[in-house]
């Protein structure tokens, strides 16, 4: 276990400036702050397009809506993951593998 593992793990989920922070901060190799920097990018890019909808009226709206709902949950499961140090992948996402 690499030593900032947990601190990097879980800023990697709070915003995109905590995701740019983990990335280029975090150790090379560490697969666990990988794995949740894989998530977090997923679930930053799910909100922006679910935040971009919900500006739209109508249906649209309700889309986006849903969706930054939905992240919201994956959120604070990848961040209460990433505190247990947990490498289980999240639902939904879990298999979308961005990065690495």
């Amino acid at each position: 276990m690499y030593r900032n593992t947990r601190l990097y793990a879980v800023i990697s989920y709070i915003t995109w400036f905590g995701f740019a922070a983990a990335f280029f901060l975090h150790d090379r190799g560490d697969h666990m702050v990988e794995h949740h920097l894989n998530q977090a990018l997923v679930i930053n890019i799910l909100e922006t397009i679910g935040a971009f909808l919900s500006r739209r009226h109508g249906i649209t709206g309700m889309a986006g809506d849903i969706i930054e709902l939905v992240c919201l949950v994956l959120f604070l499961m990848g961040l209460f993951r990433a505190l247990k140090l947990s490498d289980e992948p999240l639902p939904l996402i879990g298999d979308i593998h961005l990065l690495w």
